[in-house]
C-alpha cells in the first residue's frame, strides 16, 4: 500500500502558509527546488528519512552505519536537507516518510498546524549547558565576554523560524531591543565569523567544535536556550525530534515497529558506547574524522520517556511559540507523541 498523500487543492494552500511561516519566499520557488536531488527516486519498500546535518541526527547515522535498520529487514535511506523546514515540507508532501533527530521541533509544530495529524514523534534530543547542542560563537579576536557585549554588532543564526525566534529571544534577554539576525546555513557560520562577515552567531553543534579546532571561532556560551528561553540552565531543551508520518505508521504498522526498535537500539548504542557512536557523525555533518572525538553530544529520549518533567519542559518550549504568535494556536505536545 502506498502512503496516502494530501489532496492537491488543500495542499497548495497549506504549503503557501507553511512557506510564509517558515521564511521561504520567492514566486519562482517550486517543490523540486526545495528537496535534494534523488529524494523522489525510490522503490516502494524504501523508507526515506530526512535529516539536517547536525550532531542531533546521530541516532539515524548510527542506525544506518551500524546496520541496525538492515538487521531489522528495512531499507532505510537518509535524505540530507539544508534546513529543518525543508524536511517538514517533504513530510507534508509525502516525499519522505519521516525525519531524524535534530529536526527543529518548532518547524514540526508548524507542520502539525498546517496539516493536523501529520506525524508522531518517536524520539527527541534534549540539550542544555551539559548536554551541548546550542551555543553562541564569536570570532577568535572578538573582545566580547558575554552576549550582551555584542549589541550593535552583526548577529547570525541558522535558517528557519525556530532558529530566528530563539536567536531573538536570547538577544532580548541580554539587553537587545528589537534585535535583527541574519539567516545563514550552519556550514557557513564558522567561516563567516573567521572572515569578519558577522560578529556573533547562534548555532548548533558541530559548528562550535569545528570553529574551535580549526581556529575559526571561539565559544561564548553554551546551553543558551535552556538558560534564556526556558529560564533554567539545567532544563532540557527539546529543540529537535525524530518523527514518522502518520500515514506511514497507519499503512505499515510492522515496518513502523521494526523501524522504531532499530532506532531505539541506536539510542541505546550511543548511551553505552558514545566514543564509538561519535565515529558515525563523519560523512553526515561537517565534522572531520580527526575532530570527531571533540564533539559534545546531546541527550536522546525515546517516546516512552517523553512524559512527566520531560513532557512539561517540551510543552513549555512550544508555549513560547504560541506566546510569540509563531504558532497560530496552542499545540498539545502529548498529542504529537507516538503511542506504541
Amino acid at each position: 500500500m502506498k502512503d496516502r498523500k494530501p489532496e492537491n487543492r488543500s495542499l497548495q494552500l497549506d504549503r503557501r502558509q507553511l512557506l510564509k511561516w517558515l521564511g521561504v519566499t520567492g514566486s519562482a520557488l517550486t517543490l523540486g527546488s526545495l528537496l535534494p536531488a534523488g529524494a523522489f527516486a525510490a522503490d516502494d519498500e524504501e523508507i526515506r528519512i530526512g535529516y539536517w546535518p547536525i550532531v542531533g541526527g546521530l541516532p539515524l547515522y548510527v542506525a544506518l552505519e551500524q546496520g541496525f535498520f538492515k538487521d531489522a529487514g528495512l531499507n532505510v535511506k537518509g535524505v540530507k536537507f539544508s534546513s529543518p523546514q525543508q524536511i517538514v515540507e517533504g513530510m507534508i508532501t509525502g516525499r519522505i516518510h519521516g525525519c531524524a533527530n535534530g529536526t527543529a521541533t518548532g518547524a514540526l509544530g508548524l507542520g502539525a498546524i498546517t496539516m493536523p495529524g501529520l506525524f508522531k514523534i518517536i524520539c527527541s534530543n534534549p540539550s542544555n549547558h551539559r548536554l551541548v547542542l546550542d551555543e553562541f560563537l564569536v570570532p577568535l579576536n572578538s573582545t566580547a565576554q558575554s552576549i550582551s557585549d555584542l549589541q550593535g554588532k552583526k548577529i547570525a543564526c541558522g535558517p528557519g523560524i525556530q532558529n530566528v525566534t530563539m536567536a531573538k529571544i536570547i538577544l532580548e534577554k541580554n539587553g537587545f531591543s528589537d534585535p535583527s539576525v541574519i539567516e545563514l546555513p550552519v556550514g557557513q557560520h564558522a567561516p563567516a565569523l573567521a572572515a569578519g562577515q558577522i560578529d556573533g552567531v547562534y548555532t548548533l553543534e558541530p559548528t562550535g567544535t569545528v570553529g574551535r579546532m580549526k581556529n575559526l571561532s571561539r565559544t561564548l556560551e553554551t546551553g543558551v536556550i535552556s538558560k534564556y528561553v526556558l529560564g533554567n540552565a539545567d532544563a532540557p531543551w527539546f529543540g529537535g525530534a525524530a518523527a514518522l508520518n502518520s500515514s506511514f505508521i497507519e499503512s505499515k504498522p510492522q515496518q513502523t515497529k521494526a523501524f522504531i526498535a532499530a532506532y531505539q537500539k541506536a539510542v541505546e548504542f550511543i548511551a553505552a558506547q558514545p566514543e564509538q557512536a561519535r565515529e558515525n557523525i563523519v560523512g553526515y555533518t561537517s565534522i572531520e574524522s580527526d575532530l570527531v572525538n571533540e564533539v559534545p553530544l546531546p541527550g536522546f529520549v525515546m517516546y516512552s520517556d517523553l512524559q512527566g518533567d520531560n513532557l512539561q519542559w517540551f510543552q513549555k518550549f512550544y508555549d513560547v511559540f504560541t506566546e510569540r504568535k509563531i504558532f497560530s494556536k496552542p499545540i498539545d505536545v502529548a498529542a504529537l507523541i507516538y503511542q506504541g
